[in-house]
């Protein structure tokens, strides 16, 4: 039987490039807001995927850490984000994001 530490990392990093993938193909084709900012998201959790499999990989914790930081910065993503999405769509309920020079003034 095959364990999980004989494969090592290759199976996480395999997967954290498949996320962050189709993140990047969501965030390049949809206009919505929402959708955009889910992917990003997406994005960002695949990498911190990636941090963590190479940080159990080397023994090393300084991946973790990373990935704490860019958690940190996923949260304040979230409450800016989200400030602007909702106030672009208070403007413009079917709002795109080629919308956002509404915000201006």
């Amino acid at each position: 039987m095959i364990t999980a530490a004989a494969l090592g990392a290759m199976p996480y990093l395999v997967l954290g490039a498949l996320l962050f993938s189709a993140g990047t193909f969501g965030l390049l084709t949809r206009r919505n807001p929402l959708v955009m900012f889910m992917c990003l998201e997406l994005m960002l959790n695949a990498v911190n995927l990636s941090f963590v499999a190479l940080a159990r990989e080397l023994g090393d914790l300084r991946g973790q850490v990373a990935v704490f930081f860019v958690m940190v910065v996923a949260a304040a993503e979230v409450v800016v984000g989200l400030g602007i999405i909702v106030s672009i769509f208070r403007r413009r309920p079917g709002a795109t994001a080629d919308d956002l020079s509404l915000l201006k003034g």
